[in-house]
């Protein structure tokens, strides 16, 4: 069971734990260490409380044994700026159930290393801003690109609140909507962490998938939405949660974070050794100013 509704809050229980990551506490927290130290991580554990800049990311989502070390470094980089206390999650809807752009309700949201409650308060700002966001738990219940960062979330910062948001409709309008009513809605930004989840080209051999996947990061790290948008259907990159990075490159132009790093790319292929057909991931960090 996915989801939960009685006396008290609602409650959104793991779709993929077990398979996408460990299911058992410990396990998990020694599998997320593993994705910082090994070799394809950031090298080292993060501590928080960081002094540098706030940071909004592009995050993988793919299980931890493929993508986890990639997105160890964006969390190592976020950890180095004021810490969050609510983290705004931006996802594809894998799925197709729902309404197009979906807020999960008040409630909470459990993985194996606790309960992460829902920013209503922020929730309730951005429905009441936009014509587009609804509230709607069923574009949530099956959903992975969400579920896959809260691991990551609660490990690094601890006890935060988050805002999931599960884009159907990923066009270049949708997308700027949603960066713009963010924008809008969000004030103090060093209490806030912005993620974009997307994997980046699906199932393609691994030399053609970096080739893809080059020219549209060359394109998002120059905060370009529309060209992003063509180079994307230009070279057929399949990139799973493009709607979720068009939303936060508007957001970033908007707010200051015009500070691109690409800080790790690999795919599938780098850690399994199978290179005939891959997916690729990055993690990619705006910092303001």
């Amino acid at each position: 069971m996915v989801m939960e509704v009685g006396l008290g809050v609602p409650k959104r229980y793991p779709a993929v734990a077990g398979y996408f990551y460990e299911s058992d506490p410990a396990r998990l927290r020694r599998q997320i260490e593993q994705c910082f130290t090994s070799g394809h991580g950031p090298g080292s554990i993060p501590s928080r409380g960081g002094t540098g800049p706030p940071t909004v990311l592009i995050s993988p989502h793919a299980g931890y044994m493929y993508s986890g070390p990639v997105a160890a470094h964006g969390f190592s980089q976020a950890s180095k700026g004021p810490p969050p206390k609510t983290v705004v999650v931006i996802g594809p809807n894998h799925h197709g159930e729902g309404t197009e752009v979906s807020i999960y309700p008040p409630g909470q949201w459990v993985t194996p290393l606790g309960e992460i409650d829902i920013d209503s308060e922020l929730a309730n700002r951005i429905i009441e801003a936009s014509d587009l966001i609804s509230m709607d738990e069923y574009s949530h219940v099956y959903e992975h690109s969400i579920e896959v960062q809260l691991p990551f979330i609660q490990y690094v910062f601890g006890r935060v609140r988050f805002v999931p948001i599960c884009m159907l409709n990923q066009s270049i309008e949708a997308a700027q909507h949603v960066g713009e009513i963010l924008a809008k809605v969000i004030d103090r930004l060093e209490d806030y962490l912005v993620i974009a989840s997307s994997d980046f080209t699906h199932y393609e051999p691994h030399e053609e998938a970096v080739r893809r996947d080059r020219a549209v990061i060359e394109k998002i790290l120059k905060l370009d939405i529309e060209g992003f948008y063509t180079e994307m259907r230009d070279k057929r990159a399949t990139l799973c949660g493009y709607g979720a990075i068009g939303a936060l490159l508007c957001y970033a132009r908007l707010k200051g974070y015009t500070t691109p790093i690409l800080l790790k790319y690999a795919t599938s292929g780098d850690t399994s050794g199978d290179k005939s057909s891959v997916v690729g991931y990055a993690s990619i960090a705006f910092l303001r100013g």
